[in-house]
C-alpha cells in the first residue's frame, strides 16, 4: 500500500524504554508510518479534512512486557448501537484504533486493520476502534467501505481519546495501541500502520500473553 505524502514522519521510532530488548527495537524499526503533523487530538475535526492529524513525532513505542502504562477504565456507546468497555477484553491482547472517517490516514490504513482483525481473531487478539470527533452515519458509512467487521466506541467529544492521556496518550490520529492480556499497554503507533508493522506488534504481544 502506497503512503501518503507529504505526511511523512519527523523520527522512525521514539526511544524505547531501557528493559526492551534489541528484538523489540527490530521490530518498532519495521514500522513504516506515515502521518501529519497538527493540533493535539482534541483539537483535530473533520474541517482539517486531512491536514491535521498528529501533534509531535510520529513514530512507534515499544515496552518491555508488563512494563507498560495500566490502561484506563474506558466505557462508551458503540457505533451502531449498544455499549461497550474495555474490560470486557481482559485477557485478549486487543488492539485499539483512534481514527475518524474524515481523515485520510485512517481511511488509507483501514484495509490492514479489518485484515489483521480477521486474521488474529481464532487467536483471541481482539480489535476495538475509537471514533473521534465524528459522525455515527459516517462512522458505519466507513465501516461498510472498508469491511471493518469489529466495533467502534463512539468518541464525538474525545472523551475515551483523553482518558489516555494519562497513561500513553494519543497525541493525535491516527494511532494505535497494542494492549497485552494483562491490561497493560505493549506498544502505541502514532500515524499510519504498516500490514508487516502492526502484525510484528501483534504476534509479540501474543507470544507475551499471561
Amino acid at each position: 500500500m502506497s503512503r501518503l505524502p507529504p505526511c511523512l514522519p519527523r523520527t522512525a521510532v521514539a526511544p524505547l524504554r531501557s528493559a526492551a530488548s534489541a528484538a523489540a527495537l527490530t521490530v518498532a524499526a519495521a514500522l513504516a508510518l506515515a502521518a501529519c503533523e497538527g493540533g493535539p487530538i482534541g483539537q483535530s475535526t473533520p474541517a482539517s479534512n486531512g491536514q491535521s492529524f498528529v501533534s509531535g513525532s510520529s513514530g512507534a513505542t515499544v515496552f518491555a512486557a508488563g512494563q507498560g502504562p495500566a490502561t484506563p477504565r474506558v466505557t462508551g456507546s458503540v457505533v451502531g448501537g449498544g455499549t461497550l468497555s474495555l474490560s470486557q477484553f481482559r485477557g485478549h491482547v486487543v488492539v485499539m484504533n483512534f481514527w475518524g472517517s474524515w481523515c485520510t490516514p485512517c481511511r488509507a490504513e483501514a484495509p490492514v486493520l479489518a485484515s489483521l482483525a480477521r486474521q488474529f481473531h481464532a487467536e483471541g487478539v481482539r480489535f476495538l476502534g475509537v471514533d473521534v470527533r465524528d459522525t455515527p452515519a459516517a462512522a458505519e458509512a466507513f465501516a461498510r467501505d472498508f469491511g471493518v467487521g469489529y466495533p467502534s466506541l463512539n468518541d464525538p467529544a474525545s472523551e475515551v481519546a483523553l482518558a489516555f492521556r494519562g497513561t500513553v496518550a494519543p497525541a493525535g490520529i491516527p494511532t494505535t495501541l497494542v494492549i497485552g492480556s494483562d491490561g497493560r499497554i505493549s506498544a502505541r503507533v502514532i500515524g499510519q500502520v504498516s500490514y508487516s508493522g502492526l502484525k510484528a506488534l501483534i504476534t509479540r504481544a501474543v507470544a507475551q500473553r499471561s
